[in-house]
């Protein structure tokens, strides 16, 4: 399995930017990721006023190139940015060596402070 992190910057984003990202992850976006050919899995991670990030799991390397192809073009015009008012600051590309279940399952959908 082949992961990529993409994180954007809340250092200079406008105030209540936090809820925004939210709303559209749990509105929009999630359902954009639920079942998207050659992906695993999605996690959108944040620190409010520090970062904001979507961590994708792909079957393959291929998958993941093809995916970071594809979205770097438009990185100035993604939601997200549009909404922070500034591109992703970074993207890391690994190697996912296993994921492990743990006894509480996993569960998909929006987690805590959501709407």
């Amino acid at each position: 399995m082949f992961g990529l992190a993409v994180r954007w910057s809340l250092k200079d984003a406008p105030p209540g930017v936090a809820g925004q990202l939210r709303d559209y992850v749990v509105r929009s976006s999630l359902d954009r990721f639920s079942g998207m050919e050659g992906l695993h899995a999605k996690t959108w991670r944040m620190i409010d006023g520090e970062w904001f990030e979507g961590t994708y799991i792909f079957a393959t390397r291929e998958d993941r190139d093809q995916f970071l192809a594809g979205f770097m073009p438009g990185e100035a015009t993604a939601p997200g940015s549009m909404m922070i008012g500034s591109p992703p600051v970074a993207y890391e590309p690994f190697e996912v060596v296993a994921i492990a279940e743990g006894g509480a399952g996993f569960v998909s959908g929006a987690g805590p402070g959501t709407a």
